[in-house]
């Protein structure tokens, strides 16, 4: 882990809506895994303790009215390219449900992992993420802080390498590379998720705060930032109002804020690979391009 030495920082920004307002946060020093979670790390907490993650899980009925029982088979959400060109409005043309996908075969039963065992793990969920965490003598970090991590000292700064975009042959980041979602020539000669470390770290020492995967933080996700001292702010330590109120409408499941981006990001469609960026998702959620590190 790296010793973060915490402090007053910009958070947040005017790139998409739900990152502003932008203003001052202050955080505690605090440590922070070096990189996200290793398929290797998480096989080694599986192994020892015999965790079931909620992806190899069985579903239950009275969970899915209406749904033939014979459908409900355990899985998550596996990204597949697209043949061309396709609106980018709908995202369910490029996502589809993996039956059997979860971290040991994040495509379905016919992938593996036994050759990315350096590769961040995915199709985790944030229950799956805090048990790992609470294993390891740790904890999941709250946003600011991984946003705080993620800048490197660069305070305000566009990317985690300063406010100039990169360039082909010069990445900072994993992320796509080509046209989304049909066509990536891959970041540095990978497609999907890559080796931590692959690519440069940030001031701070940290790698992949920008693309390779999303990761998990601790608090529930706001379409916009809770200031301290603001007249939300009283809200923000009331917990099961924020996570009531960070469902997507029709849903009980609570979202949390994701940081950091991923590689399935392009900067046609979702220039999230910022340290200011962050996305919605549900508590339940096992993705393919989902992980998480830890903090204390």
């Amino acid at each position: 882990m790296i010793r973060i030495p915490g402090g007053t920082f910009t958070m947040g920004s005017t790139f998409y809506p739900d990152e502003s307002p932008v203003h001052q946060r202050t955080v505690a020093p605090f440590e922070i895994d070096r990189h996200p979670v290793t398929n290797a790390q998480f096989a080694a907490f599986v192994d020892a303790t015999g965790y079931v993650t909620v992806a190899e899980r069985p579903l239950d009925p009275a969970d899915f009215p209406g749904v033939d029982p014979a459908d409900l088979v355990p899985g998550g959400l596996v990204f597949r390219p697209t043949p061309g060109p396709v609106d980018l409005r709908d995202w369910r043309q490029w996502w589809t449900w993996g039956a059997g996908a979860s971290w040991r075969h994040p495509f379905g039963p016919e992938s593996s992992i036994d050759d990315r065992l350096d590769h961040p793990v995915v199709q985790v969920s944030f229950e799956d993420a805090s048990t790992y965490a609470a294993w390891a003598a740790k904890r999941l970090p709250t946003e600011a802080e991984w946003e705080f991590a993620a800048r490197g000292g660069l305070d305000g700064a566009l990317y985690t390498w300063g406010d100039a975009p990169d360039a082909a042959g010069d990445l900072g980041g994993n992320h796509w590379q080509g046209s989304f979602p049909y066509r990536n020539t891959g970041a540095n000669g990978w497609v999907g998720t890559s080796p931590v470390g692959t690519f440069p770290p940030n001031g701070y020492g940290l790698v992949d705060c920008a693309g390779n995967v999303w990761e998990w933080t601790i608090d529930f996700y706001t379409e916009r930032h809770i200031v301290p001292g603001s007249e939300f702010a009283e809200a923000g330590a009331r917990p099961n109002l924020l996570a009531a109120a960070s469902a997507e409408p029709g849903s009980r499941i609570p979202r949390r804020a994701l940081k950091g981006g991923s590689h399935l990001c392009a900067p046609e469609y979702c220039l999230r690979y910022r340290p200011a960026a962050r996305s919605p998702q549900a508590d339940d959620s096992a993705t393919t391009h989902i992980g998480f590190r830890c903090a204390r």
